[in-house]
């Protein structure tokens, strides 16, 4: 979807493990209390239909899902090369600088535990009233404009694959790091567009149980904290490559 190219600098037995963080993170940013339930009302806004419409088949939302999703990887992207830029730069300080992300990642988990609570974390992304005309180029820019938006809500979970991403100092480090991001936020976004219907059945499903998808997600911050604080991220990767060989073939 993004036209990713990993480098061999990039595509590390190192990098798996903060891939495969980076990806768990996306899904359960769109699982989340303030993505999931306002999907419908986007979809619907954005193809100039209600979400009756939607359901009845009146108009497809497939295609400015699709150039939303773009739109929201376009920034999510941005700001992963920056992050890149920033370990790189800062390269002799790296060490500190992830005691310190370890830090600020295990405060945002301790607010999706509710053990403390951060107010800005909780503000929402809401749409003005009125419809878009489901053109591809209004739903990149809304795209756009709702990553900025949304930043308020899935802010740790962003907060922490930045982290991972000036961690490394590799080049593309953090630009990879974000497209899987924002894979895992973006398919699902895209299949529900799809499959309208089904979708909103799970939903619906879903939405009793957003506690638990809220502690899952701070005990997730809160292990990805703790490794960036102790350099557990290197130890994984060290046993990664005892354990699995073949892996010393990827870098």
């Amino acid at each position: 979807m993004f036209g990713l190219d990993l480098a061999p600098d990039v595509l590390t037995a190192a990098f798996l493990p903060a891939a495969l963080v980076a990806l768990a993170a996306g899904i359960l940013s769109f699982l989340s209390p303030c993505v999931l339930p306002i999907v419908p009302p986007y979809l619907a806004y954005m193809t100039g239909v209600g979400v009756s419409g939607l359901k009845s088949g009146e108009r497809s939302a497939a295609l400015p899902a699709l150039f939303f999703v773009l739109g929201l990887s376009t920034v999510f992207l941005i700001m992963g090369a920056a992050a890149s830029a920033f370990g790189r730069a800062f390269l002799q300080y790296q060490k500190l600088l992830s005691q310190i992300s370890g830090v600020a990642v295990i405060v945002m988990g301790l607010h999706f535990l509710r053990i403390i609570r951060i107010p800005i974390l909780d503000q929402e992304a809401r749409l003005e009233a009125g419809r878009g005309d489901g053109g591809a180029f209004g739903a990149y820019l809304l795209g756009l404009a709702f990553a900025f938006g949304w930043t308020p809500c899935i802010g740790p979970q962003l907060g922490m694959i930045l982290s991972l991403a000036a961690s490394g100092g590799e080049a593309g480090r953090g630009t990879a790091l974000l497209a899987i991001y924002a894979l895992g936020l973006g398919i699902p976004f895209l299949l529900s567009a799809i499959f309208i219907q089904r979708a909103m059945g799970l939903m619906n499903r879903i939405k009793p149980h957003m506690v638990l998808i809220e502690r899952i997600m701070g005990a997730l911050l809160i292990v990805v904290g703790i490794m960036l604080l102790t350099g557990g991220f290197a130890t994984l990767s060290y046993w990664l490559l005892e354990t699995f060989p073949g892996l010393a073939a990827l870098g």
